[in-house]
């Protein structure tokens, strides 16, 4: 994984001026990809994986929408968090008012702590 050092620029979080990595991302693998791979991974077509990646979403979407956390065994769970402004007192919160959004939150799955996405991740600096 190639990364870059960066300067935090946010002046409102503690760290703001000093430097971290930030992931440099090679580019960006869409589903016309990834059904390729899968049908060939699995020796089947390219529709019958389409098709399986359109239920799956569409399954998957709705347990998240109703608030379900969604856990895929090999791979991990994913769940909708709230992110809103804060208030003095409970009822002085307004959904409408202080809700900022959602963010879903994707957590892989791990043994003993150590997710396996994460295992034998090399990092390399990337020339200016």
């Amino acid at each position: 994984m190639k990364y870059k050092i960066v300067q935090e620029t946010k002046p409102t979080l503690k760290t703001f001026g000093k430097y971290k990595a930030k992931a440099i991302h090679n580019g960006e693998v869409g589903n016309h990809q990834i059904i390729k791979e899968v049908a060939e991974h699995l020796g089947t077509s390219e529709g019958d994986v389409l098709g399986v990646m359109m239920g799956l979403s569409a399954v998957i979407n709705r347990h998240l929408r109703r608030g379900d956390k969604v856990r895929l065994d090999t791979w991990g769970l994913m769940k909708l968090e709230i992110e809103s402004d804060k208030v003095d007192r409970p009822e002085e919160f307004r959904a409408r008012k202080h809700i900022r959004g959602v963010r879903l939150h994707f957590l892989p799955e791990s043994e003993k702590g150590k997710p396996e996405l994460y295992q034998d991740i090399t990092y390399e600096k990337a020339k200016d």
